[in-house]
């Protein structure tokens, strides 16, 4: 029997892809904004594609900022963290 895949939509360009091509991104009880490698953490989860040209995109626009109501000083660690991660990700495939 073959297993469904989990979709989630993605923040920055409204589209479907499979959970495990996403970075989850998590706003807690505090108020915290931080990406969630493990996607496990506690706290609300929004997904952000594994594309540098569309997290380089949505960070010029500002997209993160509009979707989670946070200003760009509080998201510029987080745009940082999710570029880490795309590299990080990227370097054993090459």
């Amino acid at each position: 029997m073959k297993r469904k895949v989990p979709l989630r939509k993605c923040i920055l360009t409204n589209e479907m892809h499979p959970k495990k091509d996403l970075l989850r991104i998590v706003v807690n009880k505090e108020n915290e904004v931080f990406v969630d490698a493990t996607g496990k953490k506690n706290g609300r989860g929004s997904y952000v594609v594994k594309d540098l040209d569309k997290v380089n995109k949505a960070r010029g626009k500002k997209v993160l900022e509009s979707r989670l109501g946070f200003d760009s000083e509080t998201l510029e660690p987080v745009y940082d963290e999710i570029i880490r991660l795309i590299y990080r990700e990227d370097i054993p495939k090459r």
